[in-house]
């Protein structure tokens, strides 16, 4: 119940189409903004392909503790914690290879404002990476405390926008998502 999954097949179960749930890329639980969804099998391995060859852009805006620097990359493998099936970490033995690049856009009273962009796409890796150099993502339950002094629901972490080559015009397409409301509130206080 309440899943992206099934609003989509109900959408088409509606309207008597049969359909199957093709998802391209997803967000963490709690990571609001745009993910991809293919509605067809010859569109979703095109997409999963372009994906896979790193063709797909990917910008995301999120809000770490501490006053990171300017920009950087953090180029370190990530893999499961022992014995959870949710929890990842840096893992130099056993993980994958996974790239972050980001951007500074603004500090204020403690917080960065940035600008993420992934090379690669591990589970909870923006979570992990920011966690890993000393600046977790405010609200984020699962590497930092989660404490905030602002109401959050979850990580302050958005898929702002997408780009990829559409599977059947060969044109660039590129989506933008709004910032979601309890986000705006917590950038207008830091003003």
């Amino acid at each position: 119940d309440h899943t992206l999954a099934n609003a989509v097949c109900g959408y088409y179960n509606d309207q008597e189409i049969p359909y199957t749930f093709r998802c391209v890329n997803r967000l963490d639980r709690d990571t609001t903004g745009l993910t991809l969804i293919a509605k067809h099998m010859l569109s979703s391995a095109i997409l999963s392909t372009a994906a896979a060859r790193r063709e797909i852009s990917r910008e995301y805006i999120a809000i770490a503790s501490g006053k990171t620097p300017e920009s950087g990359t953090i180029d370190a493998p990530i893999g499961r914690v022992a014995g959870s099936t949710i929890e990842r970490q840096i893992d130099f033995e056993n993980g994958e290879r996974a790239i972050t690049h980001y951007r500074r856009l603004a500090y204020h009273d403690g917080l960065s404002l940035l600008s993420l962009h992934l090379e690669t796409g591990r589970t909870h890796q923006i979570r992990v990476h920011m966690a890993s150099i000393g600046h977790p993502l405010l609200g984020d339950t699962v590497y930092s405390s989660g404490k905030s002094p602002f109401k959050t629901q979850g990580q302050t972490l958005h898929a702002m926008t997408i780009g990829f080559i559409h599977p059947h015009t060969n044109e660039y397409m590129e989506i933008s998502a709004p910032l979601p409301e309890y986000f705006l509130k917590i950038l207008k206080s830091l003003h």
